[in-house]
C-alpha cells in the first residue's frame, strides 16, 4: 500500500504541474518537438498561414496539415545519492519527479507515449512508454519512492540500455544533477540545511561518444537539477562532510571567504565546461534550480528550441 504522504505528494505535483500544462506547456512543447508547421513558400494559401508561430518568428510559417505523429517520450531519471538534497523546498530529486510530471501530461495530452528508465551507476528500472493519466502518476510514483540498490552515476548505463530497447527515433529526456563528487553534512545547521547539505566539488566526467550516438539516433534533451549551494558555498564555519555517493569523510571550512570565492569561480568554470560538452554533442542543456521557479525557464526552453528547429 502505498504511504499517505506520498500519495498527498503525488497528488499536489499532478495539481501543480496539470494546471502549468493545460496553461501553457502542452502547445509549447507541442510546437518544440512535433513539428506541426513551415516556411511560407511562394503560392502557399494565405489561409494555411499559422499566426502565432508567424507573429513568434516575425517572418511567415504554414500549417503542414499532416496526419498527428504520436511520439515516444522517454524519461531517464538520475536516482544517485546526491540527488537527495535540497536546501529550499525541494530535494532535488522532488524537482526532478514534478519536472517529468510536466513533460509526462504534456506527452499525453498530445497524444504520446511515455516510458521511465531510473538509473544510477546501473540501470535501476525501466517502464515502458504508455499512455494516460494512471501511467503518468505510476512514473511520479516510481520517481519520489524507487529504492535504488546503487549510489553512484555512469551516464553510460542508461544511454547504451536505451539503444537495446528503443527500436524507433523518440524524444530521450535526461534530468540529472550530473555532478562527480556531492558532499552530505552530518550535522544540520540551523535551518540552512535540509536531509544533510550537499556540495559538489566536481562535475561529473561526462561520456561524450555515447551521448553523441544516442542524439545521432533520438532527440535528446538534458535537463540539469542543481541547488544553490552547489553553486556556492554558505558562510556556516567549519564542517564535516560525507560524500554522498562514495562515503568519503573530508572537513570544510565555509566561513573562509576566500574559500567560498575560489569554490564558486571553480563550479562557473566547471558548468561552462558542461555546456561546452552537450553544445559539442549537439544535444539541449537546461539548467534547473531547486530554489527558483521553473515554469519560465522551461518555456523560454521550448520556445528557443522551437526557433531554432524552425530556421534549422
Amino acid at each position: 500500500m502505498i504511504p499517505r504522504e506520498l500519495l498527498r505528494k503525488i497528488r499536489q505535483i499532478e495539481i501543480r504541474t496539470k494546471r502549468l500544462v493545460s496553461e501553457s506547456t502542452a502547445g509549447a512543447y507541442h510546437s518544440a518537438f512535433k513539428g506541426e508547421v513551415r516556411e511560407y513558400q511562394p503560392g502557399d494559401e494565405v489561409r494555411t498561414i499559422d499566426w502565432n508561430v508567424t507573429a513568434r518568428m516575425n517572418h511567415p510559417f504554414v500549417k503542414k496539415f499532416v496526419e498527428e505523429r504520436e511520439l515516444t517520450v522517454v524519461l531517464l531519471v538520475d536516482l544517485s545519492g546526491s540527488g537527495l538534497f535540497g536546501s529550499c523546498d525541494y530535494t532535488k530529486r522532488e524537482l526532478a519527479a514534478e519536472i517529468a510530471s510536466v513533460l509526462a501530461f504534456s506527452a499525453i495530452r498530445n497524444n504520446d507515449k511515455v516510458g521511465l528508465l531510473l538509473f544510477t551507476d546501473h540501470v535501476e528500472a525501466f517502464i515502458p512508454p504508455r499512455k494516460g493519466r494512471r501511467h503518468v502518476l505510476r512514473v511520479i510514483r516510481e520517481i519520489l519512492c524507487f529504492e535504488p540498490r546503487h549510489r553512484g552515476t555512469d551516464l553510460q548505463a542508461p544511454v547504451h540500455f536505451l539503444q537495446k530497447v528503443l527500436s524507433r527515433r523518440s524524444i530521450v529526456v535526461m534530468l540529472s544533477d550530473f555532478l562527480g563528487s556531492t558532499f552530505t553534512s552530518r550535522a544540520q545547521v540551523a535551518g540552512h540545511l535540509r536531509r544533510g547539505a550537499v556540495f559538489s566539488s566536481t562535475l561529473g566526467q561526462v561520456p561524450l561518444a555515447p551521448l553523441k550516438q544516442a542524439g545521432r539516433r533520438h532527440d535528446l534533451v538534458a535537463i540539469q537539477i542543481v541547488d544553490r549551494y552547489e553553486l556556492e558555498l554558505p558562510p556556516l564555519g567549519r564542517l564535516i562532510l560525507k560524500d554522498a555517493e562514495t562515503g568519503e569523510v573530508v572537513e570544510l571550512n565555509t566561513g573562509d571567504p576566500r574559500r567560498r570565492e575560489s569554490f564558486v569561480e571553480r563550479q562557473r568554470r566547471a558548468q561552462a565546461e558542461l555546456r561546452r560538452l552537450f553544445r559539442s554533442a549537439d544535444i539541449d542543456l537546461i539548467q534547473l534550480r531547486t530554489d527558483q521557479p521553473y515554469a519560465g525557464a522551461l518555456a523560454q526552453f521550448f520556445e528557443a528550441r522551437e526557433k531554432r528547429r524552425l530556421r534549422g
